[in-house]
């Protein structure tokens, strides 16, 4: 076990020096991370906002379990991943097992029903407040989707940093599917995970230290985002 000043003073010799481990387990966290975000969003806003303003039997049926996906226990969810992605699985002629594509693939399962079920709340909420205005003026569903997700939309960027910071702090679901390989797949979380059980604290603090930076800056940019949102709301 190292000692906790010289594991805190390497920690930022790592930092300030941009150390080439440090930076590539950095760059492929935020490029997995970002891309799940990104398709969680294009599969969750329009889902959400269908929950939201069509009415259909078992709607509500699918709000409530549409909600309880939000809590999925993420080994779980690794584990489902990794049984249809393992060489006996259904996709396991893809090979993607072990893959940054694997670790994509488990966060969107994890983020995309928190993304949907924030989006349908707040287009219901809209839908609520339009929806006379919009039928008077002819708009179809579609129509009325386009529109209530374009009105949304500093509330939906708020749901999708919402989904950025529960897959940015992801553990058991990646390292399940991804397997923690140095230099493949092995991202900031995996890694300090790693490093602490090995007592080598300098590089887990590092990444620490970059973890609660990204985390205060997505909760800066939701806190802003709300901000604006309301001041252009009483413009």
């Amino acid at each position: 076990m190292q000692d906790f000043s010289q594991a805190f003073a390497q920690a930022f010799l790592l930092i300030f020096n941009l150390d080439a481990t440090l930076v590539g387990i950095i760059a492929l966290s935020l490029q997995t991370t970002f891309t799940a975000v990104l398709i969680a969003c294009l599969l969750g806003f329009p889902m959400g906002a269908a929950l939201a303003v069509w009415r259909f039997p078992g709607r509500m049926a699918l709000v409530v379990f549409l909600n309880s996906l939000m809590g999925l226990p993420p080994v779980v969810v690794g584990l489902m991943v990794y049984l249809m992605l393992s060489a006996a699985g259904p996709l396991g002629f893809l090979q993607l097992l072990y893959t940054p594509t694997a670790m994509v693939i488990a966060q969107v399962v994890l983020v995309t029903p928190i993304v949907a079920a924030l989006a349908r709340q707040v287009i219901e909420d809209l839908h609520g407040e339009y929806d006379e205005m919009l039928r008077a003026m002819g708009a179809g569903r579609w129509q009325t989707l386009g529109t209530l997700l374009f009105d949304a939309r500093y509330s939906l960027v708020t749901s999708a940093l919402a989904g950025l910071g529960r897959a940015l702090a992801e553990v058991g679901a990646v390292i399940i599917v991804g397997g923690n390989i140095a230099n493949v797949t092995r991202v900031m979380t995996t890694t300090i995970a790693l490093e602490t059980s090995k007592g080598e604290l300098a590089l887990a603090l590092g990444l620490g230290f970059i973890l609660i930076t990204l985390s205060i800056l997505i909760n800066a940019s939701v806190f802003l985002l709300k901000h604006t949102a309301q001041r252009r709301a009483y413009a």
